[in-house]
């Protein structure tokens, strides 16, 4: 059997390991700043949890758990589709999410802020950035309608992406209130849902595939709001304006959206731009959603935005919330196209203590133990073998020095240290080697 993995799916090996740990502890940071703490829920939910929340094309997508025993059996037997798969891989954090603070309201206190870094699944075509298996980054904060919320997570947005080196990304921003106002105004209310659902696939089938599929649902525009709908620089806040009117909801959406404008731009985020195309297609979204995009990239790298009742599915009713998810394996490719991951992100040690026999050995060991008390990571290599592959191994795991005990070293208490990318070669107390190694 040849080994191999599913399609969709990556190994990572250790740089690669380390350089996404780097994307998680980066954002980390940025999540703990604004006093957002860690949760976690399981790999796979109940099928029902899932089902209906992502709108038709999310739930095609939903990895699907097959029965298993005598559960199978049953359901084949009589021919009850609906009982072959009563759980399934999550699809996204957010819902889990939902349901969680439903089932635990009791132990929380709300305003609850919350990240979760875990890996989700779609039943997805894998294509160059789009996997079947991949982690996400989310903050979210429940239970307030406060759109201080969203001002923080554009922060949060700009921060951490500056923070890994990704400071020339584009937010964009738009309110599915605002979406509204206009479907209301162009008289197709009753085909919002299929709206959005075509008008999110503006980026990977453009202007002229979101029209032809909008006919096919018998939906058509005038030229007119097709040139506002579709501009391809900038929106014209006076035409939105004209469009939606006196529409109510529709102007809720634009006063909340210049409400986060204003206040950021005062804070210095000037990457912040409205496209009024960006439609989040998810059917929890009912507030302000957010996107970002790299120009050299061709997709979406961070999204989310404001969801005024999903808990409510789960009987919790009126809880407003609002997040986003980096999407951390479109991110980790970007920075790797890019070269923006720090060096010796796999350094394992700061030194490597060679191995000469079983006395040399165990003297090393006690040296190595000293220095690990006083948070210096160490190795002793365990076997011993011929120094030139002791001396490779050091290379290879990009440690910078090598220790050498032998007889000499043992009866003076020191240790010769040669520093592998000069090779200068000197010979050290413990306490100077702490120190070499502090520095």
């Amino acid at each position: 059997m040849k080994p191999s993995i599913p399609k969709g799916t990556r190994d990572f090996l250790l740089e690669a390991a380390a350089k996404r740990n780097y994307i998680f502890d980066t954002l980390k940071k940025v999540f703990e700043q604004y006093a957002f703490l860690p949760v976690e829920t399981p790999a796979m939910e109940k099928l029902e949890t899932l089902t209906g929340k992502y709108g038709e094309e999310g739930d095609r997508l939903i990895f699907k758990i097959l029965a298993r025993g005598e559960k199978l059996s049953k359901a084949l037997e009589v021919g009850n589709e609906t009982k072959l798969a009563e759980e399934a891989l999550r699809y996204d954090l957010t819902v889990p999410f939902a349901r969680m603070v439903v089932q635990y309201q009791n132990e929380i206190t709300f305003p609850f802020k919350r990240y979760q870094i875990q890996p989700v699944w779609r039943a997805d075509r894998p294509q160059k950035g789009r996997y079947r298996e991949f982690y996400q980054c989310d903050v979210d904060m429940i239970g307030s309608k406060s759109l201080l919320n969203e001002i923080e997570l554009v922060q949060i947005i700009d921060e951490g992406f500056k923070n890994l080196g990704l400071g020339d990304v584009t937010i964009k921003l738009n309110n599915r209130k605002l979406l509204l106002g206009i479907v209301q105004e162009l008289g197709i209310e009753n085909q919002f849902i299929d709206f959005t659902v075509v008008l999110d696939k503006l980026d990977k089938v453009g202007k002229d595939g979101v029209l032809k599929e909008l006919s096919e649902k018998g939906i058509s525009l005038a030229d007119d709001k097709v040139n506002l709908l579709f501009k391809e620089s900038g929106f014209d806040l006076q035409a939105i304006k004209a469009l939606i009117g006196q529409n109510q909801i529709g102007n809720e959406g634009l006063n909340e959206v210049n409400f986060v404008f204003d206040a950021v731009k005062a804070f210095g985020i000037s990457n912040l731009e409205l496209d009024i195309t960006l439609a989040r297609g998810l059917n929890y979204y009912t507030g302000c959603i957010f996107e970002v995009v790299h120009n050299e990239f061709n997709s979406s790298i961070c999204g989310g935005g404001r969801y005024d009742d999903l808990t409510g599915i789960f009987g919790l009713k009126d809880v407003s919330g609002v997040g986003i998810s980096f999407g951390a394996d479109r991110i980790f490719d970007l920075m790797e196209a890019k070269g923006l991951f720090p060096k010796n992100l796999t350094q394992s040690a700061k030194i490597l203590f060679a191995n000469f026999g079983e006395k040399e050995m165990l003297a090393s060991l006690k040296i190595a133990n000293q220095l690990r008390a006083q948070n210096i990571p160490c190795e002793v290599y365990p076997d011993a073998v011929k120094m030139k592959k002791q001396f490779k191994y050091a290379e290879d795991r990009k440690i910078p020095y090598l220790g050498l005990i032998g007889e000499d070293e043992m009866s003076n208490a020191t240790i010769t240290v040669k520093n592998l990318a000069t090779g200068e070669q000197t010979s050290s107390t413990l306490d100077e080697l702490l120190h070499m190694l502090n520095q």
